[in-house]
């Protein structure tokens, strides 16, 4: 009998409103490239909207893997800084909810993947800080961009993704600062951080672009090798 395939919690946007049929009511959503790019990889998908009643360490005991997924800028009290004009509204609930996740998975050693507000998150959670505007990173509003990224040899990342390769991407804000023990395992040409990851016994990878939006399933596919196996050796 074939092994179970591994659970992959997502964390999600919890909306005040949104649209369906007959609908507006709030809602827990999540853009269907997250668990679609999950299914491809061969794991299981759950959502994980902020949830006042469990514990995060709680939730991430019953995981095999933790996605922390895109969304709204992180609120610059978390990482000291004053808001710059550019900077979109908070979004407190998610910050805290998506936080207490990172930590828990940190502490657990469950492999955890930080996509774009993710990484920016777990760059955060681990003391570091971000640049609250940069241009070039998007096509326009609501369409995302595409660039190159350029892996760091030596990294866990380059032994996933080797050589330089386009990537989708849509974000105006990035890390500044590396966290903690964070190191930056891949640039833009024009020298932004794209993907940041935590040496050590875990697998803990962030990037900054969309790969759910994308056709490469490789930074997926070691996440779940991860999570059914142990972290990769680089």
């Amino acid at each position: 009998m074939p092994a179970p395939k591994p659970l992959i919690g997502i964390s999600t946007y919890l909306e005040p409103s949104a649209k369906w049929g007959v609908w507006d009511l709030p809602a827990a959503l999540l853009p269907a490239g997250y668990p679609r790019l999950v299914q491809a990889a061969g794991a299981i998908a759950v959502m994980l909207p902020p949830d006042e009643t469990a514990s995060a360490a709680e939730v991430v005991a019953r995981l095999d893997a933790v996605v922390v997924a895109g969304g709204p800028d992180i609120e610059p009290v978390r990482y000291g800084a004053e808001r710059h004009p550019r900077t979109g509204p908070p979004a407190r609930e998610r910050d805290a909810w998506e936080l207490a996740l990172i930590e828990a998975a940190l502490a657990s050693g469950t492999p955890l993947l930080g996509i774009c507000r993710g990484m920016q998150l777990l760059n955060v959670a681990l003391g570091g800080t971000l640049v609250q505007h940069l241009e070039g990173h998007i096509a326009s509003v609501g369409v995302l961009g595409t660039h190159t990224v350029r892996p760091v040899p030596g990294t866990l990342y380059a032994s996933i993704v080797p050589r330089d390769c386009d990537v989708p991407t849509y974000h105006h804000q990035a890390a500044d600062r590396p966290g903690d023990g964070l190191v930056v395992s891949a640039y833009a040409t024009d020298g932004t951080p794209e993907a940041v990851e935590l040496p050590g016994a875990a697998w803990v990878l962030g990037v900054q672009w969309h790969p759910e939006m994308g056709e490469d399933l490789r930074v997926m596919q070691a996440l779940v090798t991860a999570a059914t196996n142990g972290r990769p050796t680089p």
